[in-house]
C-alpha cells in the first residue's frame, strides 16, 4: 500500500514509519523535512493545494496535533487550531482523494477525563479542557462527513509509550532513578496503558483487514497499578522499590496545603495521580479477529524502559 503519515517525524510516527516501511510506501506530511529511513518524502502542509503536490495513495493516517501540556501552559485557540483545524484539511482531502483509508488519533481523553468502571465506545464523551474539546470536535467533523465507499477510524488510545517516548512516563522514571520514595503506595489505582508494540499492530490490521468504520479504543490487555509501574521501572534499573504506603487522610491534607501554597502536589494533582483510569479494549480486538494483544502491559513497558537506558 501507499500511506501518507502527517506528523510523521513524532514519537508515534516513527515507530510506525518502522512497523510499515517493509511492507508499503510510506510518505509524509509534516512541518519539518528531514530525510528519514522507510520515508520516501516528506511533504509540507502547503503541498494539500498544489495540483499534483501529492501521490496518490490508498491510506492516510493522521498523527499531527498539538499534544496534552499537562503544565496548561498552552492556549486553548491553539489545540482547536492544531488538533481540530488540521482534522478538517486534512480529512477534506482525503474525501477528495482516492484513498480509501483514514485513521485519525484522538484520545481517551476526548470520550471521558475520568472513569468511573471501564471505559467503552458508548460512553457519551465529555471531555474536560481544551485538549480533549479539540479533540472531540475533530471527531465530530468526520463523523459528519462520512461516505459511504471509504473506511474511516476514529483511534482513541491510553497512553502511548515506546521508543522515542517523551512525556509524563519519562518525568516518573528520572524521579525513580534519583531513588525518591514513591508517597502515594496507599493507593491502589490501575490505569491502562497503550505499548507501542500493540499500537502498530492495530494500525498494521486497520489497514489490511475489511474493519468497519467506526470509534476504537486502544489499549493493552493489562490495566497497571502505579505501584506496578514504579517496580518495573525499579526492575530495570536494578534496584529496589520504595514505596511509602502514607496514610490517604494524610497525603490529602498535605495536597490541600500544596494547593494553597502552589506546591507541586495539590489536589488535583493528587487525583490525577491516584485515581483509575481503565479503557477496553475489547471492540478493536473483536474486529480484528484476535483474543489478546501481541504484547502483554509489562512487556511492552520493560521494552519502553529499556530505551530509557539507552
Amino acid at each position: 500500500m501507499k500511506i501518507l503519515i502527517t506528523g510523521v517525524h513524532g514519537f508515534v510516527g516513527t515507530n510506525l514509519v518502522k512497523a510499515l516501511s517493509k511492507e508499503h510506501t510510506i510518505y509524509g506530511l509534516d512541518i519539518i523535512s528531514p530525510t528519514k529511513e522507510g520515508v520516501r518524502f516528506t511533504f509540507s502542509w502547503d503541498y494539500l493545494d498544489k495540483e499534483n503536490g501529492i501521490p496518490e495513495v490508498d491510506a492516510i493516517i493522521h498523527l499531527a496535533g498539538k499534544a496534552h501540556d499537562t503544565k496548561n501552559q498552552t492556549v486553548s485557540d491553539v489545540y482547536f487550531k492544531v488538533n481540530t483545524g488540521l482534522t478538517q484539511i486534512i480529512y477534506d482531502y482525503f474525501l477528495k482523494s482516492k484513498a480509501k483509508k483514514f485513521i485519525f488519533f484522538s484520545t481517551a481523553k476526548a470520550a471521558a477525563d475520568k472513569v468511573d468502571g471501564v471505559l467503552t465506545e458508548d460512553v457519551v464523551p465529555s471531555p474536560v479542557g481544551p485538549y480533549g474539546e479539540s479533540k472531540i470536535a475533530a471527531e465530530k467533523y468526520i463523523q459528519e462527513h462520512l461516505v459511504a465507499e471509504k473506511q474511516v477510524y476514529i483511534l482513541r488510545p491510553c497512553m502511548i509509550h515506546g521508543p522515542g517516548n517523551k512525556g509524563n512516563l519519562n518525568l516518573l522514571y528520572g524521579v525513580v532513578k534519583k531513588g525518591i520514595p514513591w508517597p502515594l503506595g496507599a493507593f491502589e489505582n490501575r490505569r491502562t496503558f497503550t505499548s507501542i508494540e500493540n499500537l502498530c499492530f492495530v494500525i498494521n490490521g486497520l489497514l489490511t483487514k475489511d474493519v468497519p468504520t467506526g470509534i476504537y479504543n486502544m489499549g493493552d490487555d493489562e490495566a497497571l497499578s502505579t505501584n506496578e509501574l514504579i517496580e518495573e521501572i525499579c526492575k530495570s534499573l536494578g534496584k529496589k522499590a520504595h514505596i511509602w504506603k502514607l496514610p490517604k487522610g494524610l497525603m490529602y491534607s498535605v495536597a490541600k496545603v500544596g494547593g494553597l501554597l502552589h506546591l507541586p502536589l495539590d489536589t488535583e494533582r493528587l487525583r490525577k495521580l491516584t485515581e483509575n483510569y481503565i479503557s477496553s479494549n475489547a471492540k478493536i480486538k473483536k474486529v480484528l479477529d484476535v483474543d489478546k494483544m501481541p504484547v502483554d502491559a509489562k512487556t511492552g513497558l520493560q521494552q519502553t524502559l529499556m530505551s530509557f537506558r539507552g
